[in-house]
């Protein structure tokens, strides 16, 4: 039996999360008090236990910050009194102030935690306290700083809907460090220090994955290194990760503008752990914030 529990700051998309997931079979419960997550938990597998229907029982679960702030606290304690039928990951949203804060304005919605007293900034800080106890658990974060809601449904799709259950599910992302470093990073790699087909006028306009950049950047020698040398690190601390029990493990590569380096290396990684995983996906920041753009 899988159990999802959905959390994070208001505006960052946990209502799109969850009914993706409601979509995919879930059964899904909104705005749980926290404390009433074993209750349900335990419910839910004895209705499985005496269902006809064997067909393995999923549950995801939403938490916010509307909750009593005692409560969100327990939230460790609280996960342990639950069945341990349950294969239980935890997926945390956010974004950045500026981001939530634009949101709720085009949207015209109130925060929960704003009112006469609270500004906006403030509600989100406050917010950001009351569920540092599920972010610091989480299994899977998620930065929706830069996504649509397709792409969020997408990713959620990808990194959830597509696993097993019963391995690591990577995923390589390519970001550009001038648009920052996506929050949702397990492991972070600097490229920067690679030969830039940036600065080759008749490659600007390219894409790592374009074959021009692809030829040019495999000329190279230093980028043949950093390949072979993050796949060889890789190599070696995946399967110490998967031991530990981890679900998701999120490799970000980063170069300066996110559309050259970063997505060659990316590709080579993916298409190598590919071949060596069963669960691996690959994303490109930039390469998706520009093609929301046209």
């Amino acid at each position: 039996m899988k159990l999802i529990i959905i959390s994070g700051r208001s505006g960052s998309g946990k209502s799109t999360a969850l009914n993706t997931l409601e979509d995919m079979g879930y059964y899904c419960v909104d705005n749980l008090p926290v404390g009433l997550m074993p209750a349900l938990a335990s419910h839910a597998q004895a209705g499985h236990q005496h269902a006809t229907n064997t067909q393995n029982m999923k549950l995801a679960i939403g938490i916010d910050a509307r909750n009593i702030g005692s409560d969100l606290s327990r939230f460790p304690a609280l996960l342990e009194k639950i069945p341990g039928d349950f294969d239980i990951n935890v997926v945390f949203l956010d974004a950045k102030d500026d981001t939530l804060i634009k949101r709720f304005s085009e949207t015209r919605r109130k925060h929960p935690l704003s009112n006469a007293n609270v500004s906006l900034p403030e509600a989100l800080a406050v917010e950001s306290q009351r569920l540092d106890s599920i972010a610091s658990m989480a299994d899977l974060s998620i930065d929706t700083t830069t996504m649509n809601l397709h792409q969020l449904r997408e990713l959620i799709e990808q990194r959830i809907g597509e696993t097993s259950g019963k391995g690591l599910s990577v995923m390589f992302q390519s970001f550009g460090f001038k648009s920052s470093i996506p929050i949702d990073s397990d492991l972070v790699f600097d490229v920067r220090c690679l030969p830039n087909p940036y600065w080759q006028m008749e490659l600007r306009a390219l894409t790592g994955k374009d074959t021009a950049i692809q030829q040019f950047l495999h000329a190279h020698a230093d980028v043949r290194s950093m390949v072979d040398d993050i796949r060889n690190y890789l190599d070696t601390w995946i399967p110490r990760f998967r031991a530990g029990n981890r679900s998701y493990l999120t490799v970000s590569i980063g170069c300066t503008g996110g559309r050259h380096r970063s997505v060659y290396i990316a590709e080579q990684l993916f298409k190598y752990f590919q071949e060596h995983l069963t669960e691996v996906q690959v994303r490109h920041r930039e390469l998706e914030r520009l093609e929301t753009k046209r």
